[in-house]
C-alpha cells in the first residue's frame, strides 16, 4: 500500500508542470493557494514521436504549445520513402511490422533523457501497431520511474493494443491512457484532452523571467507546492533585536518581500513584529524559518508551534530543516502535517546535497520546494544546482557574497569589479545579478538601508554569456563554512 502511494505520488508530481509522429524530415506577490493545493514536483516533459506525413507532428506541436515541454523527433537512420508506406504492396513498412525482430536504426538521440519525468509518446498507427522503430526508442533508453503517455495518430483505428503492447518494453515507466487523435485534430482539442490528465503548466525552475523585474521589485518564481516566491530577497542571519527591526522595515520599504530567518538565528519574534508593524499586506511577504538538528528534530511539533508563535503573522510561508540530522525525517513529516493544517505552505530544506537529497525525497511524501545552500563565485555548486532544478527543486544562495571573512575578497575580485564598471554598477550588483541569471534565488544580508536598496536594484542591466563564463571560471570549490 505504502508503495502504490508512493507510486501515485510521483505521477501526481511528474504531472505537475512541463518543459515530444509525423515529418520527413513568473508577477510577485500571489501567495494565494492554487487549485489544486496537492504537493507536486515540476517535471520536465519530453514529447517525442515519429512521423511521416506530418500528422502526427502536429499533435506532438499542439502537446508543446499546451504544455511547453521539449520536441523530440524520432527520426530513422534510413528514411521511409513514399514506396516504403504504400500498404500491403510488401514494402519496407509491410515487412518491418510482421517481424517482431524488426528495429529500425533511429538517427541521433535525446540529450540528458534522466531530466524528464513525463514522456508523450506519439505514432501512427501501421497495420493496428506501433511502428517498429518505436520499440527502438522504448528499448534504447531507461525509463524507470518516468511517466509515459502514448498518441497515435489514424484514420480509424484507436489506439488499443498498440499502446499496450508497448509497456513490456518499458516496464519500470508508469504508463497512463492513451488517446487517438486524426488528420486536422485542432489545438482545442489537444487542450481538452491534456487538461483531463489533469496536467498544471508551471515554468522551469532553473529559469527566472528577469525582464518582468524591476529596481524594486523582484519577479517570483513558482514553486512545485504551487505558491510563488521572489527570487531576490534579505537573509537575516546575524541580525538582532532592534537592528533587525529596522532591516526588516527597511527591506519591506525598498521592495523586497522574502525574509530568511531560522529559529537559530534568534530574532523570528523581531521579524514578525516588523511585519506586523509595516504597511505591506502580509499577502505579499514570503517568510522562510527553519528548524534545528536536536531537540527541535525530535520535537518538532513543539519546534513549528514555536515559529508560528514567534514570528504571529497568521502563517509560514515556507518552513526549512536547518539542516540534515538524526530525525530529519520525523521532523518533516511533521512539517508535512502542519501543511496539511494550513499553518505551513511550502517545505524545503537547507544545506542537502545530492546524495542527502536522493536519500531524503524516497521517505517522505511532500517534496521539498526549495533547497538552500552555501553558493557564491568561489563555491558554485555547478553539479548540485542543475540537478536540483531536474528534480523541480528551486535553489536558493545563503552566502551569495561568501560570507563573513570573505565578502571583501569577492567583492574587490579584479573580474567582478572589471564587468561592474562596463556595466556602471557594484561588485554585489554584478554577483547578485549573476546568481538570478544561474536560476538560484539569492538572500544577501544586510542592516545598512542603502545596500539593502541596492541589491534589490539589479533589473536595469543583464550579463553578457562571456561575463556569466568569466565569473563561472571563478569556481575554487571553496566552502566558507561547516554546512
Amino acid at each position: 500500500m505504502k508503495k502504490l502511494l508512493r507510486i501515485t505520488l510521483m505521477i501526481m508530481m511528474a504531472l505537475f508542470s512541463f518543459s515530444a509522429c509525423n515529418s520527413t524530415n513568473p508577477s510577485g506577490g500571489n501567495h494565494t493557494l492554487p487549485e489544486n493545493d496537492t504537493p507536486a514536483a515540476v517535471s520536465n516533459v519530453l514529447i517525442a514521436y515519429f512521423s511521416c506525413t506530418g500528422t502526427t507532428k502536429g499533435v506532438a506541436e499542439h502537446i508543446e504549445a499546451k504544455t511547453g515541454g521539449t520536441l523530440y523527433e524520432i527520426v530513422p537512420q534510413i528514411p521511409y520513402t513514399e514506396a516504403d508506406l504504400d500498404y500491403y504492396s510488401g514494402g519496407r513498412a509491410d515487412k518491418e511490422q510482421a517481424d517482431s525482430t524488426a528495429r529500425p536504426k533511429i538517427s541521433g538521440g535525446v540529450e540528458n533523457m534522466e531530466k524528464y519525468n513525463v514522456v508523450f509518446l506519439g505514432y501512427p498507427i501501421w497495420h493496428g501497431q506501433a511502428p517498429k522503430i518505436i520499440y527502438t526508442f522504448l528499448e534504447s533508453y531507461d525509463f524507470s520511474g518516468k511517466t509515459i503517455i502514448p498518441f497515435c495518430t489514424s484514420h480509424s483505428s484507436g489506439i488499443g493494443s498498440s499502446a499496450t503492447n508497448l509497456h513490456s518494453l518499458a516496464e519500470g515507466a508508469t504508463w497512463l491512457d492513451g488517446r487517438r487523435f486524426s488528420s486536422g485534430t485542432s489545438q482545442s482539442a489537444v487542450d481538452e484532452w491534456v487538461d483531463s490528465l489533469g496536467l498544471k503548466v508551471a515554468p522551469d525552475v532553473s529559469v527566472f523571467d528577469l525582464g518582468s523585474g524591476e529596481n524594486g521589485h523582484a519577479p517570483t518564481v513558482t514553486l512545485n507546492s504551487g505558491y510563488e516566491m521572489p527570487i531576490l530577497g534579505l537573509g537575516t542571519y546575524s541580525l538582532t533585536g532592534e537592528t533587525c527591526k529596522a532591516s526588516v522595515k527597511a527591506a519591506l520599504e525598498s521592495g523586497v518581500r522574502l525574509i530568511d530567518t531560522a529559529h537559530m538565528y534568534g530574532n523570528e519574534r523581531e521579524i514578525g513584529e516588523a511585519i506586523r508593524e509595516s504597511n505591506v499586506p502580509r499577502e505579499e511577504i514570503f517568510v522562510i524559518t527553519k528548524i534545528y538538528p536536536g531537540e527541535q528534530y525530535s520535537h518538532p511539533e513543539e519546534a513549528i508551534q514555536e515559529s508560528l508563535d514567534k514570528l504571529n503573522i497568521g502563517y509560514i510561508d515556507m518552513m526549512l530543516l536547518h539542516h540534515p540530522g538524526a530525525n530529519d525525517v520525523k521532523a518533516y513529516k511533521a512539517m508535512e502535517k502542519a501543511v496539511a493544517d494550513g499553518k505551513i505552505r511550502s517545505l524545503g530544506l537547507s544545506n542537502w546535497y545530492i546524495e542527502e537529497i536522493d536519500d531524503f525525497i524516497s521517505q517522505v511524501d511532500i517534496r521539498p520546494a526549495l533547497v538552500q545552500n552555501e553558493i557564491h563565485p568561489y563555491y558554485q555548486e555547478q553539479a548540485v544546482v542543475p540537478y536540483m532544478h531536474n528534480l523541480g527543486i528551486v535553489v536558493q544562495a545563503w552566502y551569495p557574497f561568501g560570507g563573513r571573512g570573505h565578502t571583501g575578497e569577492l567583492l574587490s575580485d579584479e573580474t567582478i569589479v572589471k564587468i561592474a564598471e562596463a556595466h556602471n554598477v557594484t561588485a554585489a550588483q554584478v554577483i547578485l545579478r549573476w546568481h538570478l541569471q544561474r536560476g538560484v534565488v539569492a538572500i544577501p544580508g544586510s542592516s545598512d538601508p542603502a545596500h539593502i536598496l541596492e541589491n534589490i536594484s539589479v533589473f536595469d542591466f543583464s550579463l553578457s554569456n562571456e561575463e556569466m563564463n568569466e565569473i563561472a571560471a571563478l569556481d575554487r570549490n571553496e566552502k566558507h563554512d561547516w554546512y
